[in-house]
């Protein structure tokens, strides 16, 4: 929102009379006076008129979290427990989900306020690959490698999937990459292979995040500096 849109209607002003209180140098955005009406206003920033400070500015939150098996990749459910009731942070209702776990499924979950992270790690276009550690109740047979590597057709819905990487590591356990989230994908993946059903499934790296050893079930940290730049540089995939 531009900063005297911002101040019209948290004043109930005139845009015109914002636009005069800013020229006349009675506003300050993000802890400086500014006299450009135009500029951008985030809930991140703080904004204030003649010293009262009209919004405070709200923390960025990058967190990871290790989802339990039960949990619910949501903010909030009337029945069951969600990943926000796992989390002891006064802000952490401003949070919301990267992509989520089924609620059988573990794994790394990224949490963060900042809607522009979340949306360019779930964007489609950036093919963020994220790998999963699979384990299914009956021998993989080698031909699903190819499979994956083809993709599968979908007519119902008129999609057909990216190719993934499928490594089998045991007959009955593999690893998954893939460069996108459709609903329940690799489950529907392994169930066109004669029927093969999941017996777990785990996420363990989000684009370059890999979920670290010391970090247990139901347990959340910040994200460090070096993680969040990690994530500003372009995607590399392993996938052809």
């Amino acid at each position: 929102m531009k900063l005297e849109d911002f101040i019209s209607k948290r004043l109930q002003i005139g845009r015109r009379s914002a636009r005069a209180l800013i020229l006349d140098g009675k506003v300050t955005h993000r802890g400086a006076p500014t006299e450009d009406h135009r500029c951008e206003v985030t809930r991140f920033d703080e904004v204030t008129v003649g010293g009262k400070i009209l919004q405070s500015s709200l923390p960025r939150l990058y967190l990871m979290l290790h989802k339990p098996v039960g949990i619910l990749s949501a903010t909030s459910d009337r029945e069951h427990r969600t990943v926000l009731d796992l989390i002891d942070h006064p802000d952490k209702a401003t949070l919301h989900l990267a992509g989520r776990l089924d609620r059988g499924s573990t794994g790394l979950v990224l949490l963060s306020n900042d809607g522009q992270w979340t949306g360019s790690l779930t964007s489609p276009g950036r093919k963020v690959e994220k790998s999963y550690l699979v384990e299914t109740d009956r021998p993989i047979p080698a031909e699903a490698m190819a499979r994956f590597a083809e993709g599968f057709p979908f007519p119902t819905e008129g999609i057909t999937t990216l190719p993934a990487l499928l490594e089998i590591l045991e007959p009955q356990r593999a690893r998954v990459t893939l460069q996108e989230g459709r609903y329940h994908q690799i489950k529907r993946m392994f169930h066109r292979l004669d029927g093969i059903r999941l017996r777990s499934l785990h996420r363990d790296r989000i684009g370059p995040l890999s979920l670290p050893e010391g970090l247990k079930p139901g347990q959340w940290r910040p994200l460090t500096g070096a993680e969040l730049d990690a994530f500003a540089e372009p995607p590399s995939s392993g996938i052809d």
